[in-house]
């Protein structure tokens, strides 16, 4: 095996170990999300990727790794809710855009208002090690 096959089998193992910690460790804060919205957390996922701009239903779909079906259930009930509005594409009349209503930013606000918590096996890490895996992940967010 080359070198360069052997490192990029060594990234998949560590980026799948790194999923799994992640996605093993947030349901705590995916329950309090949860019960501070008393949204399904389907529709947390919607109003998040909402935050920066309006998008179309099928750029919201993408934005969700869901089908537009499913996206078009998730902002037919924040429309109800009044956490979203739909309004005409300005550049394509066949299209509508999806956006944050004030009180659908007031939502938002309240999710990231929920902390969450390192993992103990990551806050068990000393300073050392913590600090050296934050330079890597720095070195990958700039990467």
């Amino acid at each position: 095996m080359s070198a360069r096959r052997k490192a990029a089998r060594e990234a998949d193992q560590v980026w799948q170990q790194l999923v799994a910690l992640v996605m093993d460790s947030r349901g705590d804060w995916r329950r309090q999300v949860i019960e501070v919205t008393g949204l399904p957390f389907s529709r947390v996922r919607a109003l998040r990727r909402l935050v920066d701009a309006p998008l179309t239903l099928a750029d919201l779909a993408y934005a969700m790794s869901t089908d537009a079906p499913a996206a078009t259930v998730a902002v037919n009930d924040l429309e109800r809710r009044g956490l979203v509005e739909r309004y005409p594409h300005p550049e394509n009349r066949r299209a509508k855009l999806v956006a944050l209503t004030p009180a659908g930013k007031q939502m938002v606000a309240r999710v990231h208002a929920i902390s969450e918590h390192a993992p103990g096996a990551l806050a068990a890490l000393p300073a050392a090690e913590l600090a050296q895996l934050r330079r890597v992940l720095d070195a990958m967010r700039s990467a």
